[in-house]
């Protein structure tokens, strides 16, 4: 019984995860801003509902492809992220015009692969 509250709680809370992953897509200025909020809420919404479904089901066959499933977000979602917001920054995508700071264009590697 308590398993199953624990768990449905974990799931609405990485439904509300994804939700504002969502949101943030839809919401924010350029694309760097958006990848942030998909990459960060969409990795723990994710994570938690499988969470949830893990102590829902226990550790049988299916929890365990949870937590590989959850092993791989985690794994996989930061990693994916940077590679797009790298590759976006060297195809000259600006930021948006509140963005304070762009660490990218002070990398010796971007200035010398655009002078190439």
């Amino acid at each position: 019984m308590i398993n199953e509250i624990i768990g449905t709680v974990l799931i609405c809370a990485g439904i509300a995860f994804d939700f504002f992953g969502v949101l943030g897509l839809v919401r924010l200025p350029d694309v760097y801003n958006r990848l942030q909020a998909a990459t960060k809420c969409v990795t723990f919404g994710t994570a938690g509902i499988l969470l949830g479904v893990l102590i829902i089901q226990g550790f049988n066959a299916f929890g365990i492809k949870c937590i590989i499933g959850i092993i791989f977000i985690f794994l996989t979602s930061p990693v994916g992220a940077h590679a797009i917001s790298r590759a976006a920054h060297r195809a000259g995508i600006k930021l948006t015009r509140e963005s304070i700071v762009d660490i990218y264009a002070e990398d010796k590697e971007l200035k010398e692969s655009s002078t190439n």
